[in-house]
């Protein structure tokens, strides 16, 4: 089973899908840590942002791995762990660019495809652009959604637990220009596949969403028994 989660950043993708995986025992997919990583090997290796095919070059061979459970799911670059380095938000701005590179997208996509494919009882992928391009097929697609004030207030928080410098004010600043840049690019801009369940997170807690997603999943399994 192939489940798609797709939304804008700070909607809740990453826990539900986490939650979603450990709960049907499914491979955990976090695409975004993987253009993260993409765009860590990128900064490593100095090169410009706008030298796009040395990028392609570098998404191309640089070897980047998700290991583990979905709830602690590591994220290797070159056999080094970077789970904490592609989550600063130098690697958020640089990732948001990388991203928009129609060959780097093609060369993920691809690997994510593999990845999927691959699994012995499925997976989860978020992202997105997973319903509309990786996984047109899929069997499920979600769409989450939510207000970005909600989502910067989520993001917020998560950032002051975690120690981070932040205001909500910033946040909400990168939200929205993290929007713009997702729904503007040529290639694959973040879309509602026509057939996802779009699921507003922005007056719900994440139990009462992840109780929806399940909800529509034992639905999908007992119309197909």
């Amino acid at each position: 089973m192939i489940i798609a989660i797709d939304g804008p950043s700070g909607a809740g993708k990453s826990t539900l899908g986490k939650m979603l995986a450990k709960k049907l025992n499914l491979l955990y997919l976090d695409t975004g840590a993987m253009y993260r990583a993409v765009a860590l090997a990128v900064t490593r290796a100095n090169v410009p942002l706008r030298d796009i095919d040395r990028i392609a070059e570098i998404a191309e061979t640089a070897d980047i791995d998700l290991v583990g459970e979905p709830d602690a799911m590591k994220v290797m670059l070159e056999g080094e762990d970077v789970s904490v380095e592609i989550r600063t938000l130098d690697a958020a701005q640089a990732a948001s660019q990388v991203s928009t590179i129609s060959e780097v997208r093609r060369i993920m996509v691809e690997h994510q495809r593999i990845i999927g494919n691959a699994a012995p009882n499925g997976c989860v992928l978020e992202g997105r652009d997973i319903g509309s391009v990786v996984f047109p097929n899929a069997d499920i697609k979600f769409f989450l959604t939510a207000k970005p004030e909600a989502r910067a207030r989520r993001r917020y928080m998560e950032d002051q637990a975690k120690g981070r410098v932040s205001t909500y004010e910033n946040t909400l600043a990168e939200i929205n220009e993290r929007d713009e840049r997702d729904v503007s690019r040529e290639d694959s801009p973040l879309t509602i596949a026509d057939d996802a369940i779009v699921i507003d997170t922005s007056e719900l807690d994440l139990g009462e969403v992840f109780e929806q997603m399940i909800e529509e999943v034992e639905a999908f399994q007992a119309a197909k028994a």
